[in-house]
C-alpha cells in the first residue's frame, strides 16, 4: 500500500527566506528551513514548490536543499505582461539561483494571465520550454471561478492546481477535479487549510467570516466528536481524495513539519464530510481573504 506521505507536497512560501531579520525567533530562518526539508525528504514528500521568494531568498535556497534534490520541484512563472523572453529569462535565472538544470513542473500562476494579451504567447513559450527539457510539465494554478474544465479542455495542461479542503469542496462537489483527473490531468491540491481558518477559534475569524462562523464551529465540534483534531481532518480529507495526485501545504517550522507529517501518516479519521462544507460565497472568495 502506497503511503499518503507519497502523495504530500511541500510549499515554500512561509519559510520566511526573505528576511535577514530573525526578529523573536531563537533559530536563524535558514536553519529553520534546513531541518524543514529534512523532515520532508526523510518521510518521503513528492512535490516541492518553490513560491514567493526574492532572488537572494531563492539564493539561501540553493543552500539548504538536499542533494541530490529528491522533490519533484514546481515554479511559477512570473506575470508575463513584458512578453514571453522576459518569462523565460526569469525561470533561467531562477534555475541557476536555485542550483537547478530541470524542474518537474512550471506553472502559469494565475489563469487570468493565460487570458490576457500576452496569454497564449506565455502558454506556447511554456509548452517549447518543456520540449527543451527545461521542465517535464507544464500547468497553471486556478481558483473555483475560472472553469478549469474550459481551460484544461482548451490548453491541455500537465498539471494543475486548485483549490479544495473540507471547508470548501465546491470543486470537488461539482465535479470538476474528478472531470480534470479522466483527462489525464495530475491535480495538485493547495489551501487545503483555507488559510488556517479551521484552527482559529470563531471570535478570531476574519470578518468576513463571521457568517460562516456558526458552519465552522460545527466542524469543529464534528472533528472532536470524532476522536480527531483540525490538522489531521484537514490532511485526512485531502490526502483521501482520488482526484489529487498531490496534496501541499506550507510550514513555517520544523515541529510544525513533523506534526504535519505524524498526522498524514494516521488513517483518516471517520468523519462525514459532507457536513463539514461551507456553502458562503464570500468566505470562500480568495479575493476577501487578500483584503483581510
Amino acid at each position: 500500500m502506497t503511503s499518503p506521505l507519497n502523495k504530500l507536497g511541500l510549499g515554500s512560501s512561509q519559510f520566511g527566506l526573505d528576511s535577514d531579520h530573525p526578529s523573536n525567533r531563537v533559530r536563524p530562518r535558514d536553519a529553520e528551513a534546513r531541518d524543514i526539508l529534512g523532515i520532508a525528504a526523510r518521510s518521503g514528500l513528492s512535490v516541492f514548490e518553490v513560491d514567493g521568494h526574492s532572488a537572494h531568498a531563492e539564493t539561501k535556497l540553493a543552500g539548504i536543499l538536499p542533494r541530490p534534490t529528491p522533490f519533484r520541484v514546481t515554479l511559477s512563472t512570473v506575470r508575463p505582461d513584458r512578453g514571453p523572453d522576459h518569462v523565460e529569462a526569469e525561470l533561467r535565472a531562477q534555475l541557476r539561483r536555485l542550483g537547478l538544470e530541470q524542474v518537474e513542473t512550471v506553472l502559469a500562476p494565475t489563469a487570468s494571465d493565460l487570458f490576457g494579451a500576452h496569454g497564449l504567447a506565455l502558454w506556447d513559450r511554456m509548452k517549447l520550454l518543456r520540449d527543451q527539457g527545461l521542465c517535464r510539465k507544464i500547468g497553471v494554478s486556478v481558483y473555483a471561478s475560472d472553469d478549469p474544465v474550459r481551460l484544461a479542455r482548451r490548453l491541455h495542461p500537465d498539471v494543475m492546481q486548485a483549490p479544495a479542503s473540507l471547508l470548501d469542496q465546491r470543486l470537488l462537489v461539482d465535479g470538476t477535479l474528478a472531470e480534470l483527473a479522466s483527462m489525464g490531468i495530475e491535480v495538485h491540491l493547495r489551501s487545503i487549510f483555507l488559510n488556517g481558518l479551521l484552527f482559529l477559534p470563531p471570535d478570531r475569524a476574519p470578518s468576513h467570516m463571521k457568517a460562516a462562523a456558526s458552519r465552522i464551529s460545527r466542524a469543529r465540534r464534528l472533528i472532536a466528536e470524532g476522536r480527531s483534531d483540525p490538522l489531521q481532518a484537514a490532511l485526512g480529507f485531502a490526502l483521501s481524495r482520488p482526484e489529487a495526485a498531490a496534496v501541499l501545504v506550507g510550514v513555517s517550522s520544523a515541529a510544525e513539519m513533523s506534526a504535519v507529517v505524524a498526522a498524514a501518516s494516521r488513517p483518516p479519521p471517520d468523519l462525514d464530510w459532507d457536513d463539514m462544507a461551507l456553502d458562503d460565497p464570500q468566505a470562500l472568495d480568495p479575493g476577501e481573504w487578500a483584503a483581510a
